[in-house]
């Protein structure tokens, strides 16, 4: 093929000729620096980079809620991480898992479609032998699941995908329902096999045993909330999730505290001879109290209500009237009249 020269390169031949420095044929072109990037039209971009490092974070912590659930659940050290966020096709997803596998066909309402949960055999068999009684090894020849397994699986997978959905809380109310198990990747067809998917790899170990676990969401399903996979969005949902949280926590503790409420009658100051002197029938004068005002209902050491005497059976009783706030702008504590009280 006869390489075609840049102008640039053109102009340097006939001046470096010109001035009889080189011959024609050992002229070097010019190196081209240009930064040329490889892009594929039959298989595009359908996630930026920011949003696939949103994905990451929020599997991040995903994958530190199963760990801890797991690691209860078989009393077993589990550790599961992120390996990978990657933007594929859904052939090629279906080509990288081996045969036979577990895949849990995933509905991720309120999103449509499906995605799937694929948990590599050996931290399938190791997770069930481990519930079984067994020290966890699995075992070196791989099988379908039977009945009894897959129901085990059921209820291992069922708790990964509570899991999830506390994980996407920040982005969306995210209901996963398991729909069923396969092994065979060749029946799970959610998408057609050139729909681009987000691929999430997760590093999985159960005590010895290390495996994969694939989280594949196609996304036609994920396109409804693409546009808030952003760190930003994120962050300010976790922080405006987090304060509602905190507010709802401190509230339901507050609810069940004790406190002191007292009917104040009114105030008076005297010696303390003249208490010591008191006597069954004694009348004593208190201050900014008038006969049929309502009394302060003290909250702690706050006056919070206005009350009115009464019983209820034989037990003496206050009825709240008022909040003390409803009284401020009409000078209630700037009272000064004086009246009279019985003892």
């Amino acid at each position: 093929m006869t390489e075609v020269l840049s102008q640039d390169e053109i102009d340097q031949l006939l001046t470096a000729i010109n001035a009889g420095d080189t011959e024609p044929e050992v002229f070097k072109p010019a190196a081209d620096t240009r930064k040329i990037k490889i892009y594929d039209f039959k298989r595009p971009d359908k996630f930026s980079k920011e949003q696939i490092r949103t994905v990451s974070i929020m599997h991040e912590t995903f994958a530190r809620l199963t760990t801890t659930s797991l690691s209860a659940q078989l009393r077993s050290m589990v550790h599961v991480h992120v390996a990978s966020v990657d933007q594929l096709t859904y052939e090629e997803f279906i080509r990288s898992i081996p045969t036979p596998t577990t895949l849990a066909i995933v509905n991720m309402d309120p999103l449509k479609g499906n995605a799937i949960l694929e948990i590599d055999p050996a931290v399938t068999f190791s997770i069930i032998d481990r519930l079984f009684g067994g020290s966890g090894e699995g075992t070196k020849t791989q099988h379908e699941l039977t009945d009894i397994e897959s129901a085990v699986m059921e209820g291992i997978i069922v708790r990964i995908l509570g899991n999830m959905r506390e994980a996407w809380t920040q982005v969306i109310d995210l209901r996963p329902r398991l729909g069923q198990i396969d092994t065979n990747p060749q029946f799970a067809q959610i998408v057609p096999p050139t729909d681009m998917v987000v691929l999430v790899t997760l590093e999985t170990k159960v005590g010895d045993v290390e495996g994969m676990m694939n989280f594949c969401i196609p996304y036609l399903t994920i396109e409804p909330i693409v546009n808030k996979l952003s760190v930003q969005f994120w962050y300010s949902s976790a922080r405006r999730t987090s304060t509602t949280e905190n507010l709802t926590v401190l509230k339901d503790k507050l609810s069940v505290v004790d406190v002191n409420v007292v009917a104040e009658i009114g105030k008076i100051d005297i010696p303390v001879r003249d208490v010591l002197s008191l006597r069954t029938g004694d009348v004593v004068r208190l201050y900014n109290v008038q006969i049929g005002e309502p009394f302060a209902l003290n909250v702690g050491n706050k006056t919070k209500f206005l009350c009115r005497p009464g019983v209820i059976g034989k037990k003496m009783a206050v009825q709240v009237v008022k909040k003390i706030a409803d009284f401020e702008h009409e000078g209630f504590e700037e009272l000064e009249s004086e009246g009279e009280g019985l003892l």
